[in-house]
């Protein structure tokens, strides 16, 4: 009996460590037997089997289904650019810390969207959804760049930081196409991004020599 309890606890366990890998397996499934806008929340939750109050401890809305680690890949940068070591270059900090974010994704880390959103039906969806994930990570980096450099900077923090989000997303796709020999997402955007960032750096070269120190309320 306290075998049988030991193995059941363990099961429970198990389980809500797994939901979001079911969710994200049973989303999979339906939005390529149904298509994606054929496809409920409740679906996927029956098919995960879980519930609709599970589903939603994991994802705002079925769109999120779509982008895996992608959202995740957004906090890892944020964290990579709070940890990063101030002093260089305010390109070259930002460029490193958006390389160490990417260095989380491996070879399996595929989100829907980068592979299966034709068969899916979900271009549209993918669309909305995506823009405001891109654009969030712009933001990010923009005050970062913001917070570093002088107030007269900010119209080159903002285009740099739209270049830079707009090459990562490009090699992200580079990576999803190259099958299964893509390796890790790091290498791609890294050959992406350091040709935007070394322009930056030449054509603005006072850049490494106005970042500033960060402002006490950061």
């Amino acid at each position: 009996m306290a075998q049988r309890d030991t193995e059941n606890a363990s099961r429970a366990g198990r389980k809500r460590a797994s939901s979001r890998e079911m969710l994200e397996e049973a989303a999979s499934e339906l939005f390529l037997e149904h298509g994606y806008a054929g496809t409920t929340i409740e679906q996927i939750a029956q098919r995960a089997g879980v519930s609709r109050n599970t589903f939603f401890n994991y994802f705002d809305a079925k769109s999120d289904l779509l982008w895996g680690g992608v959202d995740t890949g957004i906090h890892a940068l944020t964290e990579e650019l709070a940890r990063t070591t101030r002093g260089q270059c305010v390109v070259d900090e930002v460029r490193g810390a958006i390389i160490r974010a990417a260095a989380r994704f491996g070879p399996g880390q595929l989100p829907l969207a980068a592979t299966q959103y034709e068969a899916m039906g979900a271009f549209a969806e993918l669309a909305e959804s995506g823009l405001s994930r891109f654009l969030g990570m712009a933001v990010v980096v923009e005050r970062y760049l913001a917070a570093r450099l002088r107030p007269t900077d900010a119209e080159a923090a903002r285009t740099l930081a739209y270049a830079l989000v707009a090459a990562t997303v490009s090699a992200a796709g580079a990576w999803a196409r190259a099958g299964v020999s893509r390796g890790q997402l790091d290498e791609y955007v890294r050959g992406a991004i350091t040709p935007i960032c070394e322009g930056f750096k030449t054509a603005l070269g006072r850049w490494s020599g106005s970042s500033r120190a960060p402002s006490q309320n950061r």
